[in-house]
């Protein structure tokens, strides 16, 4: 009895060191929140996308924190988690520059992530959507 103790201690320890950490960082959504939810005119929008239970879906998609919308895709490659994660400037301008991007890439003079927000949506897409998981194909790319 007591080496099956052991283990099952020793398994779960395992399991809990190896487990992948959320790659959401509260502090890149409090910097948003802080400088685009904060201003904006549409309070019940705010106050939905504010909830603790979606808002990681401002930037990512489905219940893996490491699959990224196509917003937060733009905020992966200039934001290293561990190293920028108390730079709120670096955060800011990243945010800033994501939300100045075109939705549709092949569009230059189209629709922003920006415009998005401004009439009440979420920049990565519509809600009900981002609450799924990514498509198996588009996971390896959205999770870099």
């Amino acid at each position: 009895m007591r080496n099956v103790c052991l283990i099952i201690m020793a398994t779960l320890f395992v399991a809990l060191v190896s487990a992948e950490p959320a790659a959401a960082i509260v502090q890149f959504y409090n910097v948003f929140a802080k400088e685009h939810l904060d201003k904006h005119e549409d309070k019940d929008f705010v106050a939905a996308m504010k909830k603790p239970a979606v808002r990681c879906l401002i930037c990512h998609q489905g219940k893996k924190r490491t699959n990224h919308n196509p917003f937060g895709d733009h905020l992966v490659e200039p934001l290293d988690r561990k190293k920028d994660m108390r730079n709120v400037e670096k955060i800011s301008a990243e945010i800033t520059k994501a939300l100045a991007l075109p939705v549709d890439p092949n569009d230059k003079d189209g629709e922003t992530y920006a415009d998005r927000l401004k009439a009440g949506k979420w920049p990565g897409g519509e809600l009900e959507e981002l609450k799924k998981e990514p498509p198996k194909e588009a996971e390896g790319v959205a999770a870099q």
